[in-house]
Formats: structure tokens, sequence, C-alpha cells
């Protein structure tokens, strides 16, 4: 379950004796939060160190289906569908996305992400609502190739975290605003503790 509280530091950060080094780890779409992470980690005079081999703070987009470690909300992001500003898809209904994504179109070529990618769960979740995706859907990456073919070809449609929108990309639907996690293996303690509280208060 969701840890509904913040965490805060109450003391100031304490200069660790030596360098203490925290594993770190952030899905595709929580990339934009690494830079604080790392800021934090700096102020902390703290090492990180990116793996996603057993990291002691993870940092993703929404919630996952199950949740047993603690998470704390960092920031939110908002789902979005978008296309090319030339694009001649507009404005989106809930329904017309959901049958966008659904049917496919013969003017737009629908791209989406990998069934267990954070934001495509999230947007199964928030608007195709146990609808299946056309098998004719393109399948990206991550969120920078997603933007790249948005800024690239008119006739793409696809699913956009809003940190990630820029260039030609215009958002035709809103599915949603959802909560930045950084997930704990276990309760924080120490330099975990302040890493938190500091991407918290950023």
């Amino acid at each position: 379950m969701l840890s509904s509280f913040l965490l805060f530091s109450c003391a100031a950060p304490t200069q660790p004796t030596q360098t203490e080094i925290v594993t770190v780890y952030a899905s595709s779409a929580a990339q934009p939060w690494m830079g604080d992470l790392f800021a934090c980690a700096n102020d902390l005079s703290v090492v990180l160190s990116v793996s996603a081999e057993s990291p002691e703070i993870i940092l993703r987009v929404g919630e996952p289906d199950v949740l047993v470690s603690p998470a704390y909300q960092i920031d939110e992001e908002e789902i979005l569908v978008a296309t090319h500003r030339e694009s001649s898809v507009q404005n989106l209904s809930l329904e017309e996305a959901q049958v966008l994504f659904a049917q496919g179109s013969a003017s737009a070529q629908v791209w989406v992400y990998s069934s267990d990618a954070d934001v495509q769960i999230l947007f199964d979740q928030l608007v195709m609502k146990g609808r299946s995706v056309t098998s004719f859907a393109r399948l990206a990456a991550d969120p920078q190739e997603m933007s790249d073919v948005l800024n690239s070809e008119s006739n793409a449609v696809g699913i956009l975290p809003r940190h990630w929108i820029m260039g030609n990309v215009r958002e035709v639907y809103s599915a949603g605003m959802v909560p930045v996690l950084a997930i704990v293996k276990q309760e924080p303690r120490g330099v975990v503790s302040e890493l938190i509280a500091c991407l918290q208060n950023d």
C-alpha cells in the first residue's frame, strides 16, 4: 500500500566519515527525476551506483500492481496521448482514444510500449480499461524513442509522460495525473532516508 505520509529528515544531513554508496534504478519514464536524485546525492556526499540488480531506491511512474515494500511520492506526472503537430488526429475524448488504440486508424500510426512498462500499464488502466491495443501498433522502447518518433513522423500517435513532451509534439488527450514514486526495499534509514527526503523537498 502506498505510504501516504511524507518523509522528512529531522536533522541536518550528517557528513559520513567515509563515502557511502547507494544503488539506485529508475524506469525509463522516471529518468527525468534521476537528475534530482544525483543532485541530492551530491549535496549529501553520497555516491550513486545505477543498477537494476537489488537497488536500494527505485524510481518509477505510477504504483505497481503489487506493492510490498515502502513507497514515497516524490512528484506527479501526467500521462498523455500525443501526436506530431501536423497529424490529422485532433483533441480526443476517452472513447475516441480507446477506439484509436484498440482498432487503429487508416490515417494514424499508433505507437505503444511493452506491456510491462510502467507508462503502458498506467495507460491500460486509465484509458483502455480492459481493451486490448491493436495488433498493428508499433512498439517504442522508451519515452525517448516515442518522443523521437512523434517529432519525426507526422502520422504517428502515441503515449508520452508530460516531462517528455517537446519539439513538434502536441497533446490530444490527458489520461490523468499519477504519482512518481521512490520505492525502497525496507523502511529507509540513514542516507537512503535523507535522499528520499531531499527528493520530496525539491
